[in-house]
């Protein structure tokens, strides 16, 4: 039994980085607290207490960490620091030696963070909570609300694949996640707050149920019965786990939008077979075909990493070819980082840092041309759009349900509203749609 009078009014601040994922579980930690009597720190308070979820999918995302906690202790000098996540978990004795560094918890130590806060710190020494991540098998449900209308919701955690330049296994550990009815329940939690667009997160979705006996096509199935006016986005789906099956669902779903996001990594087999991964560009083609068939106008994300080991010119300049061949609407384009104990660190071929950077740039480009040419081909398309709480200047945004980023002069009382409009033309800026003040003669707003 924990006492929550130690607690009250303590303030705390929290601080994410990386995937959605986090910050959905820093929201669950945030109101485990506020239920035992914490109160978030507002702007210019100096905190009891600090909260760092941590990201390492990259040297960058370390180097973001770290100065994101001595930043922390600078603004917060007497509070107690706690830094937790994936950086905490692969390298905790790193973070214990940054000055401020008060406790460091591991992937799954973070759900017992309350626990540890009433222990106290008896030495001033920074303590390390990390167990073996690779023997959790239970999945702890998380759901955060960012600071427009969607909420995030984890459905699944942890990995499988151990793709050979990823360390997510090693800080996530095994695929696991809860049941169907278990996440149909959260959902509707979520509805009931006022909740219009739901997002399915994890790490690697497509895999949910896979230790249960359940399947994700059987869960989208079910989210799609809830009975309430809201809307799902996939977050991301392995290739070989999104079937056929799945986009044809979507294509004739009430709930789950027309909008996909695919992990390609690379458009040569040869770098395909390096990394590990378990498809190859054909099959990543027939998929994008298959979209295309049932659903025209979705909206395709792909991922991308440039500069792997094994990565030759020749190798990029063929990756190139297929990507440029493919009928997708944006690119998301990360750049290799070593990472320790990954088997990619055996392959010689190493790419310089320099031109690394060229290729990420290379692709940047050629994502903007996509997106241009995927946001003209919807201009006169009728859709429908939840528009966002947050205000820029004179105007709002939202988001069609083939992810077109639309505006309208702001109206507070059309905030977390769907409304039919016809996307007008392309913005100054090339990053939004202008949609009409008014729905399409004969339509009324929803």
């Amino acid at each position: 039994m924990i006492d929550n009078s130690l607690f009250t009014n303590k303030k705390v601040v929290y601080h994410t980085l990386g995937c959605k994922l986090n910050f959905a579980e820093t929201s669950s930690i945030g109101k485990q607290l506020a239920d035992e009597g914490f109160v978030k720190a507002r702007a210019g308070e100096e905190a009891d207490i600090c909260i760092i979820n941590t990201c390492s999918v990259t040297d960058t995302a370390d180097h973001k960490c770290r100065q994101a906690i001595s930043r922390l202790h600078r603004l917060h000098p007497k509070a107690k620091m706690i830094v937790t996540g994936c950086y905490a978990q692969l390298k905790p004795q790193e973070i214990a030696g940054i000055e401020g560094v008060d406790l460091v918890l591991g992937a799954n130590e973070k759900f017992d963070i309350l626990s540890y806060l009433e222990n106290g710190n008896s030495s001033s020494e920074p303590k390390i909570r990390r167990g073996d991540i690779l023997k959790v098998k239970e999945f702890k449900p998380s759901v955060s609300h960012d600071d427009r209308t969607r909420y995030f919701l984890k459905i699944q955690d942890g990995c499988d694949y151990y793709c050979s330049f990823c360390t997510i296994p090693l800080a996530r550990g095994h695929s696991r996640s809860g049941t169907i009815a278990e996440t149909v329940k959260m959902a509707e939690e979520v509805i009931s707050q006022g909740a219009r667009e739901i997002v399915l997160t994890g790490v690697n979705t497509g895999e949910f149920g896979k230790r249960n006996g359940e399947k994700f096509m059987d869960l989208l199935k079910a989210l799609d019965e809830i009975d309430a006016e809201v809307r799902f986005r996939i977050s991301s789906v392995e290739p070989n786990l999104l079937t056929e099956e799945i986009i044809r669902f979507v294509s004739v779903s009430k709930r789950i939008m027309p909008h996909f996001h695919i992990p390609l990594q690379s458009g040569s087999n040869e770098v395909l077979k390096l990394m590990k991964r378990r498809y190859t560009t054909e099959d990543f083609a027939d998929k994008v075909a298959i979209i295309r068939q049932y659903l025209p106008d979705a909206f395709i994300g792909v991922d991308t990493i440039v500069g792997v080991r094994g990565e030759t010119d020749e190798l990029f300049e063929e990756s190139v070819q297929f990507i440029r061949s493919l009928d997708f609407s944006q690119l998301h384009v990360f750049t290799y980082s070593e990472r320790a104990d990954t088997k990619m660190l055996e392959i010689e071929h190493n790419v310089a840092i320099k031109e690394r950077k060229r290729r990420s740039d290379l692709l940047h480009v050629i994502s903007d041309e996509k997106t241009k040419s995927f946001y003209e081909k919807q201009i006169g398309k009728r859709a429908t759009v939840l528009w966002e709480s947050k205000r820029d200047g004179d105007v709002m945004h939202g988001f069609t349900e083939n992810y077109i980023r639309v505006e309208r002069p702001y109206d507070r009382k059309m905030v977390n509203v769907v409304e039919n409009i016809i996307p007008g033309e392309w913005n100054a800026d090339k990053t939004a749609l202008i949609s009409p003040l008014n729905p399409p003669p004969g339509e009324a707003r929803s």
